[in-house]
C-alpha cells in the first residue's frame, strides 16, 4: 500500500528540500519505488538537489492544469530506477495550484509509486495546506533553535486540523527530524537540546543531521547525502530515519551525546 509522506516546517532554510531528497533516495536504495514532488511552486530547488535541473520539461502546473501528462513530467533518476521526481514551476506562483488538481496528481502517483514524499514549501498558505492535505504522514523538520521550534509548533497545529485525515476525525502520523545539531553547541547553551525540543513540539523523534558541510556539498553536486556520502554522519543519520519510516527499530545515535541519554530519547518514540 502507497503512503504519502510530506515534509514540512513552519520556518525556511531548516533542510526540508536536501531531508526530502536524502530521505526520498534512502528508501529507494531500501528497495521502495519512490517519488519526490517538490510544491514549492516559483522556487524550485528540489531538481537541483537531485541533479535534475537540465531534465525538467514539464513540471506538476503542467500536470495540474493539463498540459502535460504525468509520465512526461516524472524524471526518473539516472542512478536508480526506482526513483522519480516530479519538479514545480519555476515561473508560475503558488495560486497555479488547485485543490482538485493536487488530489488527482497525488491519487495518481499513489498508483504508481510506493512512497509519495512533498516536499512542502515553508510557512502555512496555500502551497504548503495543499502540500500537507493528502499526507498519511508527516516529517516536521526544525533547526535547534527557537524560532524554528516555534514555528515548527504551529506546523503541528495545521497538521491536527487541515489534513484530510483531520477532517475525518483521524490524526495523521508526525515525526520530528532534528537537523543541523551541534552538540557541543548544544551543550553550551548556544542552541537548544534534544530534549528540550522534543518537550516542546511532543511528537515522535525521527532522527537527528548533525550539522556537516557533507549536506551542503552534497547538495552543490545534485545528489542526496545518502548517495553523495552515504557513509557520512548525515548519510548514516538520513538512512536510519528512512529505516525508521518503514518500521524498523533503529537505535537513535549522535556523537558527541551520552548513549544514556539517546536510548532515553529513542524510547519516546512512539509508532
Amino acid at each position: 500500500m502507497s503512503k504519502v509522506l510530506v515534509v514540512t516546517s513552519g520556518k525556511g532554510g531548516v533542510g526540508k528540500t536536501t531531508s526530502t531528497a536524502a530521505l526520498g533516495a534512502a528508501l529507494a536504495q531500501l528497495g521502495k519505488s519512490v517519488v519526490v514532488v517538490d510544491f514549492d511552486v516559483g522556487l524550485r530547488n528540489l531538481d537541483l538537489v537531485m541533479g535534475a535541473e537540465r531534465r525538467v520539461v514539464f513540471d506538476l502546473i503542467n500536470v495540474i492544469q493539463g498540459d502535460a501528462r504525468l509520465a512526461q513530467a516524472l524524471i526518473r533518476d539516472k542512478r536508480m530506477d526506482n526513483l522519480s521526481l516530479l519538479p514545480a514551476s519555476q515561473t508560475r506562483d503558488k495560486d497555479a495550484l488547485s485543490a482538485e488538481g493536487v488530489a488527482r496528481v497525488v491519487a495518481e502517483l499513489r498508483e504508481k509509486f510506493d512512497w509519495v514524499i512533498c516536499d512542502s514549501p515553508a510557512g502555512i498558505e496555500k502551497g504548503a495546506t495543499l502540500a500537507m492535505h493528502h499526507a498519511d504522514a508527516a516529517v516536521v523538520v526544525t533547526n535547534p533553535e527557537v524560532s524554528s521550534v516555534r514555528d515548527s509548533d504551529r506546523i503541528i497545529g495545521m497538521l491536527d486540523s487541515k489534513t484530510a485525515k483531520a477532517e475525518k476525525g483521524e490524526r495523521i502520523e508526525k515525526h520530528l527530524l532534528l537537523t543541523r545539531y551541534d552538540p557541543a553547541r548544544a551543550a553550551r547553551g548556544e542552541m537548544l537540546k534534544v530534549e528540550d525540543v522534543l518537550e516542546i513540539l511532543s511528537i515522535p523523534l525521527l532522527g537527528i543531521i548533525p550539522e556537516s558541510e557533507e549536506v551542503l556539498r552534497a547538495s552543490n553536486v545534485g545528489a542526496p547525502v545518502t548517495l553523495n556520502a552515504p557513509q557520512s554522519m548525515p548519510g548514516r543519520a538520513y538512512f536510519d530515519a528512512a529505516k525508521r519510516l518503514v518500521g524498523e527499530t533503529v537505535p537513535m545515535a549522535m556523537p558527541g551525546e551520552k548513549r544514556g541519554l539517546m536510548s532515553k530519547l529513542f524510547g519516546r518514540r512512539v509508532a
